[in-house]
């Protein structure tokens, strides 16, 4: 990215639908961060209270029994949490906002099964309840870095961009009386509220400064945002999912299950293909070349010629017709192009392309045949939703192999805004580089640019 994208970027992150989603997850999750730590911190210094016995001892420190009693109580707290199943309901409602608001869609573990105390005995050895305890702990860190970057960045930071607008109504006091400073929350002295040497205003000139400081605020608070809930996500992935078998084994059930969705959709496309063209076309060439029959006779003079001669000319292009709809129909299924290897077969899709496309393709081993196929796929609905949505005046095509994996990335200049909600072809892109246990992922801001970038494996 240059640097006028570069700044258009951070200009237009406050006002993204992703920004707005980020901000509204970590407001939603805050419960969960709070409610296990907390409890746990208040029940035990309660415990540790009592056991030391009234009132404190000399020394300013409960005893060892008080240290111990609770600890105790927040071990059975934890254990609590785990054979109820509260700490999977709690981690429940976070994996699903994660999945509503981020998109990131983690596969939830299976549910326990058993009763009395044979079911007890299989809730203490809980996996996932264990990692959703933790998740629970490991969340309080970073809720409280979520909280700061809502509360102090994207809250003090819109309160700082109201101050030359009220200064005038709320501090327009006679000459002669004097008015404290009103303090301006910054990022790096937030806790000035309560001390000294903090930032603040006096003058109205001097809101400008904390306009300025909101401003500042605002624009670094979406990559904050960003940031603090990539970790969140982070842990969302490794902690809430099934364990490494159990999700290696959903993740086949799901690629297995995108496979025969994938599969059955393509013949219904054939069928459809066959029955809406060809098929019509062979049927009219048919009828006209039975009319021409008719008009030909069968023996001696033809009555009307030229009516004849039109039939078969009818007849002829609908031939030429259906001939070239079933080559398309067959390209479409495994693009003879591809027998020659991905480089041309992407060079032909440049050199057909309505916007005009520069192409990159650094690939020293040729890839499986069912992993140039899909890439083939992709690159060229990619550039039929550029060429049809994006506006671009550009397009770069990258083909490249990083770390055992086939890397597509397309980027574009035009307008932006992609989604894959709205029913662009990249929800059923994102499907079929699933199948082989690929990944689709899309920046596209509003403004622009796009970038699209697919993660194949080199072999099947």
């Amino acid at each position: 990215m240059d640097a006028a994208g570069l700044v258009s970027a951070v200009l237009r992150g406050p006002f993204t639908g992703r920004a707005r989603r980020e901000v509204l997850f970590c407001l939603f999750t805050v419960p969960s961060g709070v409610f296990v730590p907390l409890a746990g911190f208040f029940v035990t210094v309660r415990l540790a209270l009592l056991a030391s016995g009234p009132p404190w001892n000399s020394g300013g420190n409960p005893s060892g029994l008080a240290v111990a009693a609770g600890t105790g109580v927040a071990a059975l707290l934890a254990v609590l949490l785990v054979t109820t199943g509260a700490a999977r309901r709690l981690t429940g409602a976070c994996r699903g906002l994660a999945g509503r608001l981020l998109g990131e869609q983690v596969t939830a573990p299976p549910p326990l099964a058993g009763r009395g105390a044979r079911g007890l005995g299989a809730r203490l050895a809980d996996g996932p309840g264990w990692r959703a305890l933790a998740y629970l702990l490991l969340k309080f860190p970073v809720m409280l870095l979520e909280c700061y970057a809502v509360a102090v960045l994207w809250g003090a930071g819109l309160a700082n961009l109201t101050y030359p607008f009220w200064w005038q109504q709320f501090r327009n006091h006679p000459p002669g009386v004097h008015l404290s400073p009103v303090p301006v929350i910054t990022p790096f002295d937030w806790f000035g509220w309560f001390g000294e040497g903090h930032f603040t205003v006096a003058t109205f000139p001097g809101t400008f400064a904390a306009f300025g400081a909101g401003a500042g605020m605002l624009l670094a608070a979406p990559w904050v945002t960003r940031a603090v809930v990539a970790a969140d996500r982070w842990l969302i992935r490794g902690l809430l999912g099934p364990g490494s078998v159990a999700r290696r084994l959903a993740d086949l059930e799901r690629a297995r299950a995108l496979a025969v969705e994938d599969a059955a959709a393509r013949l219904r496309r054939v069928e459809r293909d066959l029955h809406d063209g060809a098929q019509i076309r062979l049927a009219t060439l048919a009828m006209n070349l039975g009319m021409a029959k008719k008009k030909l006779g069968r023996s001696g003079a033809v009555p009307d010629a030229d009516a004849a001669r039109e039939l078969v000319d009818a007849a002829l292009q609908g031939a030429r017709d259906a001939l070239g709809e079933l080559r398309e129909l067959a390209r479409g299924i495994h693009p003879p192009v591809l027998d020659n290897g991905l480089p041309d077969a992407l060079a032909s899709l440049v050199a057909s392309s309505a916007i005009p496309a520069q192409l990159a393709c650094r690939l020293p081993a040729r890839p499986a045949p069912a992993i140039e196929a899909i890439t083939y796929f992709c690159a060229a609905e990619l550039l039929a939703n550029a060429a049809k949505h994006s506006g671009a005046s550009t397009i770069k095509i990258d083909a490249a192999e990083r770390a055992g994996l086939l890397v597509l990335t397309i980027t574009d200049d035009g307008c932006g805004g992609a989604d894959p909600a709205r029913g662009s072809g990249l929800a059923g892109l994102a499907q079929r580089a699933a199948v082989v246990d690929g990944h689709l992922d899309i920046t596209s801001p509003p403004g622009g640019p796009t970038q699209v970038t697919v993660e194949l494996p080199l072999h099947t």
